[in-house]
């Protein structure tokens, strides 16, 4: 498996994955697929404000993706990003989420942001969860039927991973720039 970052021949295969999820699952709360126009847009945007957006391909097929993308758009985040990872559905179990999201948060470090924020759909996603606490997430918390999707209330679930000291030290950097 290799990693690398995204790029524009990818767009269609990240739309095909994430518009799987928005389909079937509960990891976004997207109703309809966006297609590949916006998803090409969101690359462009989290690369062009200094983000990771990592894919892993095997044989030149995409397997998953991760990305960071600005937390909220006020100046006072932006060393708090949020992260996104998604997994095509022949490729779960295979390490992919767990490969992209690492080298999204070593870039992330490596570019002194203090804060990676996980909103993650459905308290119910155990692998979602267990993927961010086997890399250092911490439970933020839990807001409750926040979402209505599939025809049922869904949870988000909240987490957090400090980077480079976290809160405890000042940051070193300029952080994100919107724009």
């Amino acid at each position: 498996m290799i990693l690398r970052a995204a790029t524009e021949d990818d767009t269609e295969a990240l739309a095909a994955i994430y518009d799987h999820h928005v389909l079937h699952g509960f990891g976004t709360f997207e109703l309809e697929p966006p297609g590949v126009a916006w998803m090409e847009a969101k690359r462009r945007d989290i690369q062009g404000y200094g983000l990771p957006f990592v894919v892993a391909e095997l044989g030149r097929k995409v397997l998953g993706y991760a990305y960071a993308g600005p937390f909220r758009p006020r100046p006072g985040y932006r060393f708090t990003v949020e992260d996104s990872v998604y997994v095509a559905p022949d490729a779960v179990g295979r390490g992919v989420g767990r490969a992209t999201l690492a080298a999204v948060l070593d870039q992330c470090a490596a570019r002194g942001l203090r804060q990676v924020v996980a909103v993650i759909g459905d308290s119910g996603n155990a692998a979602s969860v267990g993927l961010h606490r086997a890399l250092g997430f911490q439970d933020a918390g839990v807001f409750r039927d926040v979402g209505f999707k599939h025809g049922r209330w869904v949870d988000i679930v909240m987490m957090q991973k400090p980077l480079n000291g976290g809160g405890a030290t000042l940051p070193d950097g300029p952080g994100v720039s919107l724009g």
